[in-house]
This record gives C-alpha cells, structure tokens and sequence, in this order.
C-alpha cells in the first residue's frame, strides 16, 4: 500500500511553531509521506534564515519557494504573492501531493492555496474562521476557507463561523491550536537556562514585546510603534525582550525602528530576529508581561499565565482570555494598560485564567483526520447554507 502524500506549507517562524508537532507526527507515521516546503521569511536572511532551524529539528525540507521581494509596500507584497503562484505551481507539479496542508492568514499561504486550487489538490487549512479586523490576514483567512477542503480550528466559535462561509460541518473540525501542543510535548528551559542561552538578565521585571504592521490601519505603524516604545519609557527599570515584526507591508521601517530602540539602551533592552519556538515559549513563561499585537499574546501567553497588554486593531474580533488587556494604540492608553497589568490584582487574576484554545493531542488528531479521510470525492464542495431559524 502506498503512502498518503501530505505537503505542508510553511512560511514563517509562527506558523513552524504552532505546527512543529503536527510536522513530527506527520514525519513518524509510517503511513504517511512528509512533503515539508518552505518559503517567504524562511529564506530571508533579514528575518534569520530560518530554515536552517527547521533542518536542524530533523525535518528534510523538500522544496523551497523563494518569494519575497526587497520592498514591502503594497505593490511589492502583491508582487511577492504573484512570485509564489509560479514557484508552488511547480513545485506540486513536482511532489503530486494527495493533500496540501497550509495554515493561517499569511499571503505566502494565499500564494500556496491558489497554486493548489487549480492544480485540483484537496487543501486542509489551520486555524480558520478567526477574526483579525485590523489587518488584511481577515480577507486572508476567510479566503482560504474558501479555497480549502478540510477545516481544522481551535475553538467551537471559530467552527461555528467556518460553517456560516458554507462549509460542511463534516468537514470542519474543532481540535484545538495546535501551537500548544508545546506545553504536554515540549520541555521549557528553566529562568537561569533561559538567561545563560540568551546571554541576558531577566532582572526583576520583563516584557516581551513583539509589534506588527497593522496592514489596514490609517496611522502609520512607525507612529503606532513610537508611542509603544515611548511607553515602556516610562518604565525604565524593566527589562525589554524585543522580538522581529513580520515580513508584512511597511514591516521593514519597524525593524530599522526598533533596532534604533535596542542600540539606544544596551544591557536593557535584547533584540531578536528568531528565537525559535524552545526559546520564546520559555520567555512567555518567565516574563511579566507580553505587550505588542502578536497573536501569541492571545493564544500561547494564558497558557502560562501570562498577563497580555494587546494594543489596537490588528487582532479585534478574536477570542481572548481574561489574562488580556485591551488598549488603544496612544502613549498614555498603553502606559496604562501596562500599570492595570502590573498590578497585583491583575496579576492574581491572571493566574485564574482559562485559555479558550487549548485542547488535548491536537497534532495527533490533525493527522488521524489527514491519514484516514477518504479524498474520493473531496474536492467537490457543496454550499451548505445554515437552516433557517425563524
């Protein structure tokens, strides 16, 4: 019996992550064929190389789609998109995948999904359904529903919402985020392992600061930036972990921005191109506080316990557990989300906290829904329009 091809797709430091236990459940079935292909920041030497990480977890990374353009203004992000349509064109020419299994909102993966779609390949697609009002990852996402086949989503809201696109319920399924898997699977590094492998001091208090584009927002995000590192200004005792923004629109001018930042207060403030997953989970676990618009703020940090202050737009509309502070994007606003996280009754709360995305062996039901369904038949997708309730 031949072995059931599945592609993965990856693009970024945050997608490997949160699929990280998929791929090693994906690559140890003997069932199973692993076509892993990466692309975009994977291969950029600006955002770490970070496909070097990959092969050095023990992954073969089978094909690379080189992407990204220099620029990153809109033209450059719409022809960067345009380049992986022609690479993943080929590439699945090549491999002849049964499945393409590609995750989130980022364009990368609408470049993947587009190839796979006329190359008539059935796409499973991760985490749909969720919302991202203040970014252009909302049309992304929904669009990707559309495209895809299979639906596997990390919370009975979002499964819900990928039913109102028109898709089966038999074939959505709610398993979790896969992401946090990391917390069974994953042996953290303790605070002292964590310094020595940083080579920086946690000191009594620390943020975790990660800030990207917000791709639909009027203000521009160097403003938007500047007022988030004039707040931590004004707490001038803490120390900063800044880590590297997408490769979104305008995401360069915030590198160049918040390298400023770091050069201007060595010994205070450690910045990073990629951590790599053991790395920045151990530092969710040991700060204070995560600050910025990541996602992981939202779906990672109450895991830990971790108070979140989340800033603007770029993740309205999603779920998010009590341990998460709202605030505008102004100076004073995030200096007192800050003070309202730092408190001790915030911090008291936070500990109490519930994570909406977590669930139990997440990869491992992904791939016993990927080895077994049966793909006779799969592509051809019939509306399913919800029974009317009145």
């Amino acid at each position: 019996m031949s072995k059931r091809k599945i592609c993965v797709v990856t693009g970024s430091r945050a997608d490997y992550g949160l699929m990280y236990w998929l791929l090693k459940d994906l690559q140890s079935d003997p069932e199973i064929e692993l076509q892993l292909v990466v692309t975009a920041m994977h291969l950029s030497a600006e955002f770490g190389s970070t496909w070097r990480k990959i092969e050095e977890d023990g992954f073969n990374i089978i094909r690379r789609v080189d992407m990204l353009l220099s620029g990153d203004n809109p033209v450059a992000t719409a022809k960067s998109i345009g380049l992986g349509v022609i690479g993943f064109a080929q590439v699945f020419e090549e491999l002849e995948p049964d499945i393409v299994v590609l995750p989130c909102d980022r364009f990368e993966i609408l470049s993947a999904a587009q190839a796979a779609l006329v190359a008539r390949i059935p796409i499973a697609h991760i985490h749909g359904g969720e919302l991202t009002e203040g970014a252009i990852d909302e049309a992304i996402r929904h669009t990707l529903t559309k495209m895809s086949h299979l639906h596997f989503v990390a919370t009975e809201p979002y499964r819900q919402r990928v039913v109102q696109l028109g898709e089966q319920p038999a074939r959505v399924f709610n398993v979790g985020a896969p992401g946090l898997d990391h917390l069974q699977r994953t042996p953290l590094l303790s605070r002292g392992e964590l310094e020595s492998r940083l080579n920086f001091s946690l000191g009594e208090q620390c943020f975790l600061v990660t800030y990207h584009p917000v791709t639909l927002n009027e203000l521009p995000p160097t403003d938007t930036l500047q007022n988030l590192l004039d707040a931590l200004d004004s707490f001038p005792e803490v120390k900063i972990i800044l880590t590297y923004p997408n490769a979104d629109t305008f995401g360069r001018n915030l590198i160049y921005q918040i390298k400023t930042y770091a050069n201007e207060h060595p010994g205070r403030v450690l910045l990073s191109s990629s951590f790599g997953q053991l790395l920045y989970l151990s530092a969710l676990r040991e700060v204070n506080l995560v600050i910025g618009n990541s996602s992981s703020g939202l779906v990672e940090a109450p895991s830990f316990c971790t108070p979140t202050v989340n800033i603007g737009k770029r993740q309205q509309g999603r779920l998010r557990a009590e341990s998460v502070v709202d605030c505008e994007e102004n100076t004073d606003a995030i200096e007192k989300a800050i003070t309202k996280a730092l408190s001790k009754k915030f911090q008291e709360k936070a500990q109490q906290t519930i994570n909406p995305y977590a669930q139990s062996n997440t990869s491992q039901r992904i791939v016993s829904q990927l080895k077994n369904i049966s793909i006779e038949g799969l592509l051809v997708k019939n509306f399913y329009d919800i029974p009317n309730q009145s």
